[in-house]
């Protein structure tokens, strides 16, 4: 923490994790350590490529202030992430119930016999975090025993899945059997109430029904 008589500054420096072709920012906290009103005034060495807002204010006595600088995207990076770019607040006492359209430049003027303090910040990039290199053939997961155990769970599985099939498609057969058979009974019973109303004998018909009858019961008896 950088601290003078009147305002904190947390950090006491302004990193940017460096990603280029994009706007970065970065934040600061000034904290009032008085019971007075104080002023404060943001400068960098370089304007053109730094937003700062606000960069100028009033901290009420006690309080806080939050100040965001952002960079402009950059379209490459200096060599070994070195940055000479610096910043510089300057804070200074007014009167209680001070505004910041109260603010002027002759207030931060020593010659004017103002009392102005001043703390220097320099700037710091910071590489962006590195993605997870992804796994190589041979690595030892495809040569750890798991790989056997894989191998023989697949074996087994394709057993078990063919067993499935069978029993499956048995058990289809099977139920086409007796819904056949079921769809017969009715007939039977259908002609049975027809040939009580004719008063007539079996047809031709309800013998040939019955030896069908006979021959799907059968299969189902071997199926089974």
């Amino acid at each position: 923490m950088n601290t003078t008589e009147l305002l904190s500054i947390e950090p006491h420096e302004l990193k940017f994790v460096l990603e280029l072709k994009k706007q970065i920012s970065s934040s600061l906290q000034l904290s009032n350590n008085t019971d007075s009103y104080v002023a404060f005034k943001v400068k960098t060495t370089n304007p053109k490529k730094y937003c700062v807002r606000p960069n100028t204010g009033i901290v009420l006595p006690r309080s806080t202030c939050d100040v965001i600088v952002t960079m402009q995207a950059q379209n490459e990076a200096p060599p070994d992430l070195v940055c000479k770019d610096k910043f510089l607040l300057q804070s200074v006492k007014t009167h209680d119930g001070a505004a910041t359209t109260d603010i002027s430049a002759e207030m931060f003027n020593k010659e004017l016999g103002h009392v102005v303090e001043e703390s220097k910040l320099r700037v710091v990039y910071v590489s962006p975090p590195q993605p997870p290199s992804p796994v190589q053939e041979g690595s030892e997961e495809e040569s750890s025993p798991r790989g056997s155990v894989s191998e023989n769970g697949n074996a087994n599985g394709a057993d078990s899945t063919t067993a499935r099939e069978l029993i499956s498609r048995l058990t289809e057969e099977k139920n086409n059997a007796i819904q056949q058979n079921n769809m017969l009974r009715q007939e039977l019973d259908l002609l049975r109430r027809q040939s009580n109303k004719n008063r007539g004998g079996f047809s031709m018909i309800f013998v040939i029904l019955i030896g069908l009858l006979g021959l799907i019961m059968g299969y189902l008896m071997k199926k089974t």
